[in-house]
């Protein structure tokens, strides 16, 4: 783990003074990384010499003059940086890519320096973060624990003060559960508001890159630079609406009913919880419990339905020619798409449009819906005894999001007694990112302890 600290508001300012300059930040993180990988974070690092080449086309420029000038960041593999062969966490799959992904581009050009490419459940089939030939990922802070997935080596490599962000996907929730087992911020963007071009499709009509941070505030400043619409992605969106703001008092937030809350036996997140909603009321917020069950239904579409059918179409061919080269569970789950039909797709589709329907009215007296992030999380040998189950469960409040069209963002929020995280989802239609991330950061403890490094939140002056 690095002494650096390495939320954005501090590099600036060390930046902005002189106390340090990007070659001399990626030197220190290069050292950080050693020659070890304990974790199993990273499947690619960059040598140091091209950190270096990075680090030293910005210096000489004014620090204020890009806004991640200098800012470190890790990228999950299967988003493309050229030059570097992506995986998506399967070895005989890899290509090299000639382009940077949309988004890494927009990254680099605004100041931003790559250290490498993140391990990954493979083909971001998974919400564990055990499913890689690349080993699994540990959790930062008791690497008993799983890390969360997909995105785990990205979420890890912020956590353990790395990074000062990275980029993940979020399909069912790969963006938010690896942050809230890892005590970070965990933003998925609303589809297409940050462009998909040059990432490995897991379900490409669901797909989002997402984005790991120290704080909401990391995550908007990253957002800001990320976002923009691609006209060679087809799945790009323009924004349409810029959401609305909460006000100080009186914005209304949904809970689910108590008996439709899920915590899978943990008998200490239920209070965690509650202490969430207690701090959104503290916040002005007014608490309207609601019927959980059209969220519920929509979440269980995801992979009983035939979008796992996308999951084949994304790498028919490789499948079909290379199946022994997938990690068993990985491969269990793709080929089931085979007993669906186009019928079938259809009939699924007619389901989700009703339900879509009745989600939206949801919206109608509500500003959010909080939830938990997760119930409960579990050591990688219980993961490893029962892998699809407990992958499962960890879906239940994140599965749905993406099928229903909405931004969310996952926020730490305490701790249990074994010293691991939780947090709770802020979610809300599509395009009301900048509202979630405004109530995330109002919803930070100044005190938290960001990831597992010892260094707590700063606030970003303009």
């Amino acid at each position: 783990m690095t002494t650096l600290d390495l939320q954005i508001t501090s590099l600036r300012e060390q930046y902005r003074t002189g106390s340090l300059t990007p070659s001399q930040l990626v030197r220190q993180l290069d050292a950080a990384m050693g020659t070890e990988d304990p974790h199993r974070i990273w499947i690619h690092r960059l040598p140091l010499a091209q950190l270096l080449s990075y680090a030293e086309a910005l210096e000489g420029r004014d620090p204020a003059s890009l806004p991640l000038y200098g800012i470190p960041f890790a990228i999950k593999d299967n988003i493309d940086l050229a030059g570097v062969p992506t995986t998506a966490a399967c070895p005989e799959y890899a290509y090299t890519p000639d382009q940077h992904a949309t988004v890494v581009q927009r990254l680099i050009d605004a100041g931003a320096i790559p250290l490498g490419k993140t391990n990954l459940d493979q083909f971001a089939t998974g919400l564990v973060g055990v499913r890689s030939p690349y080993g699994a990922c540990h959790n930062s802070i008791d690497p008993d624990y799983i890390s969360g997935g997909s995105s785990s080596g990205s979420a890890v490599s912020v956590a353990l003060g790395l990074a000062s962000f990275s980029l993940g996907t979020d399909t069912a929730g790969s963006g938010r559960v690896p942050a809230s087992f890892n005590n970070l911020v965990g933003h998925k963007p609303s589809c297409g508001l940050l462009s998909t071009r040059g990432v490995v499709p897991a379900c490409r009509t669901l797909d989002c890159v997402s984005i790991f941070a120290l704080t909401a505030q990391d995550a908007a400043t990253v957002l800001d630079v990320a976002q923009g619409f691609d006209e060679e992605d087809p799945y790009s969106r323009e924004v349409l609406t810029a959401g609305k703001p909460l006000p100080g008092h009186g914005f209304r937030f949904g809970v689910p009913r108590a008996d439709q809350l899920q915590f899978f036996g943990n008998a200490e997140t239920p209070a965690l919880f509650d202490a969430a909603v207690a701090k959104l009321v503290a916040l002005g917020g007014v608490a309207v419990e609601i019927d959980f069950t059209v969220f519920l239904q929509t979440a269980r579409l995801l992979y009983e339905g035939p979008w796992v059918a996308e999951r084949y179409a994304a790498i028919r061919e490789f499948i079909e020619a290379k199946p022994e080269a997938l990690y068993p569970v990985t491969h269990k789950i793709i080929s089931g798409a085979t007993r669906f039909s186009a019928a079938d797709a259809y009939s699924f589709g007619y389901q989700l449009k009703a339900l879509q329907r009745k989600a939206a009215a949801v919206w109608n007296d509500l500003d959010i819906i909080v939830t938990p992030t997760a119930g409960t999380i579990y050591t990688i040998a219980e993961v490893e005894a029962d892998p699809v189950q407990t992958n499962s469960n960890l879906g239940y409040y994140t599965n749905f999001m993406n099928l229903l069209d909405l931004s969310a963002i996952a926020v730490p929020t305490g701790f249990q007694a074994n010293r691991l995280p939780f947090g709770v989802t802020l979610c809300a239609p599509a395009f009301h990112d900048a509202t979630l991330l405004a109530l995330a950061a109002r919803m930070e403890d100044a005190a938290r302890t960001l990831g597992a490094t010892s260094f707590t939140r700063k606030e970003i002056h303009a």
